[in-house]
């Protein structure tokens, strides 16, 4: 009988063991913890992916693109054009995201929310939207990479965005950098639609 008490009393601390173990929860392994971490350090640090706009010439043919990524700094634009005239063009933000040919005038003006006037070398200015130009060869295809500190694609702020959208627009003539309010650069030849305006 004693032997038979004994035989019960380990089986029965043994199904309690055997319980307890059940219950415990599962550490997740060292190598699955380091994957979650660098996962989620990615996400952190990666900026937004980039996203592209047609750019049209006068005829509302496709003759290039604008890519568009963001970071810290501000938002980043690389322009790649074919088909332009030899020689050096104006490249500007506009405050309307519309492209309207054959001028492009419902782009509306420079992009210029603290309402300076136009150009790096012009004492009061410079817009917000005025870019450097953009040199483009005979029969070559043309490419800038503008950086535009302090703004965001969306949100608040300096963004691309807003209520009226934006839009980048190429000319047919150099910005001489100075004269407001569009540096002399001439007629607009080219445009694509970073942001079209809000319900619209």
């Amino acid at each position: 009988m004693m032997t038979n008490m004994r035989l019960s009393l380990v089986a029965a601390v043994s199904a309690a063991a055997l319980i307890s173990a059940c219950q415990k929860p599962q550490e997740p392994a060292a190598n699955d913890v380091a994957s979650a971490n660098d996962a989620a350090a990615m996400n952190e640090s990666a900026p937004a992916a980039a996203t592209t706009a047609q750019l049209v010439d006068a005829n509302g043919k496709a003759i290039g693109q604008v890519a568009m990524s963001e970071d810290s700094n501000g938002v980043t634009l690389k322009v790649t054009v074919a088909g332009l005239p030899a020689g050096t063009h104006g490249v500007h933000l506009h405050e309307k995201g519309v492209c309207e040919g054959p001028k492009f005038e419902s782009a509306g003006a420079h992009w210029n929310p603290a309402s300076k006037q136009h150009g790096r070398d012009n004492p009061m200015g410079a817009h917000l939207g005025d870019l450097a130009n953009m040199d483009a060869a005979e029969g070559a295809e043309a490419s800038s990479t503008y950086q535009v500190a302090g703004v965001a694609m969306g949100g608040t702020g300096n963004v691309l965005a807003d209520a009226d959208g934006s839009s980048l627009v190429v000319h047919a003539k150099a910005d001489d950098y100075k004269t407001d309010p569009s540096g002399n650069s001439g007629d607009r030849i080219a445009c694509a639609v970073l942001a079209p305006p809000m319900g619209g």
